[in-house]
């Protein structure tokens, strides 16, 4: 990872290590928002909506910058660290694959004199971005590539959102994670399964430190499970850079995008997180889940907590005829059917309604319970009424549905179980609905796994449209 990330990534992962029903729960959703400077807070923000909180315990990878300096002074007087001074390309071709073993730089064997005399002057800023980098001197013939001397510094001339233009000189990410780890005293630290080969150079550089004085035992161990997989988003940051800059979504907080900000504008819940969490469990194992397990984790988690409000989001208008103009009454419903504690609220009931365009069928299918010509429904908390007729426009798309109602049927009343009928209906009042803009937005991708079938950024892991459809909606608040 490049030091831009390290602090994002660094304070992410302490909110995990408070709390493991928190790893759980946000391995997926912890991808940030905004430039440098405004990712701390916006972890901060996502934390403590999801109802934690750092206490005292709020650190930064940029708080030990002096001592990660030190201690590369220490690898390089005991010479288990040498300046390099290969060209990044040159040290790719040296470092071997997985079945070769890497070639020694010619710079390795620099005296710690030479190598201390050239890092320190690294930290003055005598040198351009990528002249020269500081590498751990390991085994370039380890079967493990990533203990093929790996890079712990780099020259960067570019000022740090906390330590200003005080260091050109930046930690890599396995260099300060793990010394960063051992000074927090962390016991054991939490990644995912793509961090498994990292843990012998993570134990390497802390268990050299604490041999020679420098970190106090016991050290801390690294831990992998599983990252969440999920189907129809892509979890790597830089695709979800590429959505954002390329304009296929509409900012880091769209409702699809796999960011918590995004999950908070879709409605989603910090409890339905949790209950995701808990039905998915931990594994070791890589493996893929459906969408469609967040969403019904969501689902059950807002049917359970949710008042009930109404919202017609086709409207189409019904007259009952046999009401009275001028006239209205109150009609009751609870602001949740399982929870009568909360209270109920009042729904205005007249001659003019609207219903959702969905819940009419002129030619209705076998098996079609809603309002169709000639057939009956109860209109939830009020009355039961018998679609009479239709009017419609020049292109024959229906405008008004005309009914009639039964007074007898009045939910609530005595007279309400008389009448049995299978369809229930939602609706409002013409004169106490208002007009509201709904976004309706589907998954962030059209195929379950982007790129699985053609390259990334062909037309299989195209995105649909950011909003799948504007509906002028009525809806009613409640009282």
């Amino acid at each position: 990872l490049d030091w831009e990330w390290l602090e994002a990534e660094r304070e992410f992962r302490r909110a995990i290590k408070l709390d493991p029903e928190y790893a759980l729960a946000h391995r997926f959703y912890g991808f940030l928002l905004g430039s440098l400077g405004r990712f701390e807070e916006s972890i901060a923000d996502a934390v403590r909506w999801l109802g934690y909180a750092w206490g005292a315990h709020r650190y930064h990878a940029s708080d030990y910058y002096d001592d990660l300096y030190r201690f590369a002074e220490w690898f390089i007087g005991q010479g288990l660290a040498y300046v390099d001074s290969q060209s990044a390309e040159a040290m790719r071709a040296t470092r071997g694959t997985l079945t070769e073993a890497g070639r020694e730089s010619p710079w390795r064997h620099r005296t710690p004199a030479e190598n201390l005399d050239l890092f320190r002057r690294m930290r003055a800023g005598e040198f351009p971005d990528g002249a020269h980098v500081l590498r751990l001197r390991i085994d370039m013939a380890s079967p493990n590539l990533n203990l093929r001397d790996p890079a712990i510094f780099r020259i960067r001339h570019a000022s740090h959102h906390r330590t200003g233009d005080k260091w050109c000189i930046y930690p890599l990410y396995d260099y300060a994670h793990c010394i960063s780890d051992a000074l927090e005293r962390i016991t054991h630290s939490i990644c995912t399964l793509e961090f498994e080969d990292h843990r012998p150079l993570y134990d390497w550089v802390i268990e050299r430190l604490a041999d020679g004085g420098l970190l106090e035992r016991p050290l801390p161990q690294q831990i992998e499970f599983a990252r969440l997989n999920l189907t129809y988003v892509v979890l790597s940051k830089r695709r979800l850079i590429q959505l954002v800059e390329g304009g296929y979504v509409d900012g880091w907080d769209d409702p699809r995008m796999p960011t918590l900000v995004g999950a908070r504008r879709r409605g989603f819940t910090p409890e339905g997180f949790r209950l995701f969490a808990e039905r998915i469990g931990v594994s070791k194992s890589d493996a893929w889940i459906d969408m469609s397990v967040l969403e019904d984790a969501m689902r059950d988690e807002l049917n359970a907590s949710a008042e009930r409000r109404v919202a017609v989001l086709d409207p189409v208008k019904l007259v009952v005829d046999n009401y009275p103009e001028g006239e209205s009454e109150a009609c009751d419903a609870p602001n949740h059917p399982q929870k009568p504690e909360l209270g109920r609220r009042e729904l205005r009931f007249g001659r003019e309604l609207w219903i959702d365009r969905e819940d009419f069928a002129e030619a209705p299918p076998k098996g079609y319970f809603r309002l169709a010509p000639g057939t009956e429904v109860r209109l939830r908390h009020a009355y039961v009424v018998r679609c009479t007729g239709v009017e419609k426009d020049a292109q024959g798309n229906v405008t008004v549905v005309r009914c009639t109602y039964d007074p007898t049927t009045k939910s609530g009343t005595a007279g309400a179980e008389a009448r049995k009928v299978k369809g229930n209906i939602h609706w409002l009042a013409a004169s106490d609905a208002v007009e509201a803009e709904v976004r309706l937005y589907d998954r962030l991708f059209r195929v379950p796994f982007p790129g699985a079938r053609l390259p990334w950024g062909q037309k299989e892991a195209g995105v649909p449209p950011a909003v799948l459809a504007l509906a002028r909606v009525s809806w009613q608040s409640g009282r």
